[in-house]
C-alpha cells in the first residue's frame, strides 16, 4: 500500500557564514524552525527494480540529481528491499527558495519508504544517508527548533518554541545557493583585501580598529545572541506578563540575522523591499530563510499575521499565512491517514 507524508519546510532563525573549509563546504551556525506549509510525497513499491519519480513541476528533477532519487538509492540495499519505487511530489513550495523543500521530500520518501517495507534503519544509518545527501537534509529527521553546525548536517534537538504565527513571502525568484556562496567568498576576500591596505597606510597601534572581523569571529557573534535568546525564560502564551516574556522580542534584542541577506539583497532589490513591507506590516522578526528567495515574518498573533499578509499581498506579493511547527506536533502529522 502506498504511504503518503507531509513534506514540512522549514526557515532559518539567523545564519551565519563561517570559514571555508577543505571540503569547499562553509561553517554555518543556524537555528532551524520547520514550519506549517508543506508538500505532500507519496511513496510505493511495485514490481520491478528502478526509481520513478512523478512530479507536474517541470523544474524538479526526474533522475539522480533528485535528492529523493539519491537517499532511495542508498537505503534500499541497506534495507534488504527489491522492488520498483514510485515517488511521487505534489510540490507546494516553491522550487529554491530557501524552505528546503527538496531536502524535506527526501527525508519523507525515506521514511515513507520504511513504512511502505516495515523495516527501519538504525538512526544513525539513516543520518549518515542524509548527510550524505545534502547539508540540510538531517534537520528534517528532527523537527521543530533545531540547531544546525558544521556544514548545516550536525543537528541537535532544541526546546520547542511555543507556537509563532509566520507569514511568508514567496517571490518568484530563483536564488541559486552555490552562487550565494560564491559571491559571500568574493565580497569577503575583497573586504580582507581593502582592510589590508587601510592597515598598511595608518600607524600599527590604530591598525586593529581597520581590520575585518575574522570568520571565527562572526561565529561567536551570532552563537552569543543565540544563546542569549535560547536561554530566556518566557511563558507559552504570546506575550504573557510578568518577568516571562515573548520569545519574539528576544530574538529582536539578540539581534541574529541571515549573512546571505548581505549577497542576495544587493543583487536582488525586490527580496529587500519584501522584507521591509513584511516590517512595516508588523513583523516582530522579518529575515530571509537560507539563501532565499523566500523571506518570513513572524507576528506576535494569528490575527496581526493574517491582516499583514493581507497588506503584504496588496503590494503585489504572494504571500501565506502558517504557524511554527514543534518537534511533536511534526512528529504527528507527518504521516497522512
Amino acid at each position: 500500500m502506498p504511504v503518503t507524508l507531509r513534506s514540512f519546510a522549514k526557515i532559518n532563525l539567523g545564519l551565519r557564514i563561517g570559514a571555508s573549509r577543505a571540503d569547499g563546504y562553509h561553517e554555518l551556525l543556524t537555528v532551524y524552525q520547520t514550519i506549517g506549509l508543506h508538500d505532500l510525497v507519496r511513496v510505493r513499491i511495485e514490481r520491478g527494480s528502478g526509481i520513478e519519480i512523478q512530479c507536474a513541476d517541470a523544474r524538479v528533477p526526474k533522475d539522480q540529481r533528485n535528492t529523493c532519487y539519491r537517499v532511495v538509492e542508498r537505503a534500499m540495499p541497506l534495507l534488504g528491499a527489491k522492488g520498483r519505487v514510485l515517488i511521487q511530489i505534489d510540490k507546494r513550495l516553491p522550487v529554491q527558495g530557501g524552505l528546503g523543500g527538496a531536502s524535506a521530500n527526501a527525508v519523507s520518501t525515506l521514511l515513507g519508504l520504511e513504512r511502505v517495507l516495515k523495516k527501519r534503519l538504525p538512526a544513525a544509518e539513516r543520518l549518515r544517508i542524509v548527510a550524505e545527501v545534502g547539508s540540510d537534509l538531517p534537520l528534517f529527521l528532527l523537527g521543530g527548533t533545531v540547531l544546525g553546525l558544521g556544514r548545516g548536517e550536525e543537528v541537535y534537538p532544541l526546546p520547542d518554541l511555543p507556537p509563532i504565527p509566520c507569514v511568508v513571502v514567496t517571490p518568484e525568484i530563483g536564488v541559486s545557493t552555490p552562487k550565494a556562496f560564491a559571491e559571500w567568498d568574493r565580497r569577503r576576500e575583497a573586504d580582507l583585501h581593502s582592510a589590508g591596505q587601510r592597515t598598511a597606510a595608518v600607524p600599527a597601534r590604530a591598525a586593529h580598529t581597520l581590520t575585518v572581523a575574522r570568520t571565527s569571529d562572526r561565529i561567536d557573534e551570532l552563537s552569543h545572541g543565540l544563546s542569549a535568546w535560547l536561554s530566556e525564560q518566557y511563558s507559552g502564551a504570546p506575550f504573557g506578563r510578568g518577568r516571562a516574556e515573548n520569545p519574539l522580542l528576544a530574538l529582536v534584542r539578540a539581534g541574529i540575522k541571515n549573512d546571505f541577506e548581505e549577497v542576495v539583497f544587493p543583487e536582488y532589490p525586490e527580496l529587500g523591499e519584501a522584507k521591509t513591507a513584511l516590517l512595516r506590516a508588523g513583523a516582530k522578526y522579518a529575515s530571509l530563510s537560507g539563501s532565499g528567495s523566500t523571506l518570513y515574518g513572524l507576528f506576535a498573533s494569528k490575527a496581526a499575521a493574517a491582516s499583514a499578509a493581507l497588506r503584504v499581498r496588496r503590494l503585489g506579493w504572494a504571500t501565506q499565512v502558517t504557524v511554527t511547527v514543534s518537534r511533536s506536533a511534526y512528529r504527528r502529522r507527518m504521516f497522512v491517514g
